[in-house]
């Protein structure tokens, strides 16, 4: 297996004290923030190292290549942009603080998803649909690295889906913004220009993101190991563990357990460092 590490600086000092720490045969440089450990053997010393020196690990097996997966799916919130969307969108009817106190807590795994998309969007009821559009053009950001990692996945021919538990009206800009080739989100039911309070159709909550998973999966006769998906939440965990690398991006702590890759640290665009 090869360790690679990657981080905003990667100091020489920390990196060989890693590689005597795994017995790594040889170090190659990935880029100027990324480093692959060839042949490195596990250690106890490796997190301890690279949280001193503010990196970002993960084993990858010798010879993977990016070119061998065929599916990439993402969260959307706080993975492929900046924001939880529902948390600002309450913001334009002052409510940010009680829904944003559900969402952390959806987020960290303490309330089922169901019920707090629920109360959560319950609060919106009343708001000008116009506050979707606001927030969209003047407090939605994409994260370090996303386009870069978006056309990284679609030069190597890997088909890309972006599912959320947050609405269409964000998921399908960012199709249309980033390439992907598939969406799935929550439509907000809207009456005579404001929410109503309601969510139209099926809701998009944690088995629904995995079930979507397996479906396009299956429809392109992939393999679980041919599949990276990547969040925070632990509305992501069932897809996170559905695929064959999970990637936890700036993840709550209940996520790590089932991610194969943390990126505290790098950019999305460390996804393809991985292989590179």
């Amino acid at each position: 297996m090869n360790l690679v590490v990657q981080g905003r600086d990667v100091c020489s000092v920390a990196l060989k004290a890693l590689a005597l720490a795994c017995a790594a045969a040889a170090v190659e440089q990935i880029d100027a923030h990324a480093y692959r450990l060839v042949s490195a053997s596990p250690s106890d010393e490796i997190e301890t190292l690279c949280h001193a020196a503010e990196l970002d690990w993960a084993w990858i097996p010798a010879g993977r290549r990016l070119t061998d997966y065929g599916l990439f799916v993402s969260d959307m919130d706080s993975t492929i942009i900046n924001i939880e969307c529902i948390d600002e969108v309450a913001d334009m009817y002052g409510m940010k603080h009680d829904v944003a106190a559900i969402t952390e807590a959806a987020m960290r795994g303490e309330i089922n998803f169901r019920e707090s998309l629920a109360r959560r969007v319950s609060l919106l009821a009343g708001l000008s649909d116009e506050a979707l559009a606001v927030v969209y053009e003047q407090r939605l950001n994409l994260n370090p690295g996303a386009e870069r990692l978006m056309q990284g996945l679609k030069q190597a021919g890997i088909y890309t889906v972006l599912v959320s538990g947050g609405f269409t009206y964000f998921t399908e800009r960012l199709k249309r913004r980033l390439g992907f080739d598939e969406v799935h989100a929550n439509e907000l039911e809207v009456h005579n220009g404001r929410l109503t309070g309601r969510i139209v159709g099926p809701i998009i909550d944690a088995e629904a993101k995995a079930n979507h998973l397996r479906a396009v999966r299956e429809r392109l006769h992939l393999g679980r190991d041919q599949v990276i998906a990547a969040g925070d939440g632990a509305n992501d965990i069932p897809m996170l563990a559905a695929a064959g690398l999970g990637v936890a991006y700036r993840a709550k702590p209940i996520v790590h357990q089932v991610a194969d890759c943390r990126l505290d640290h790098a950019g999305l665009d460390g996804i393809l460092k991985l292989f590179g």
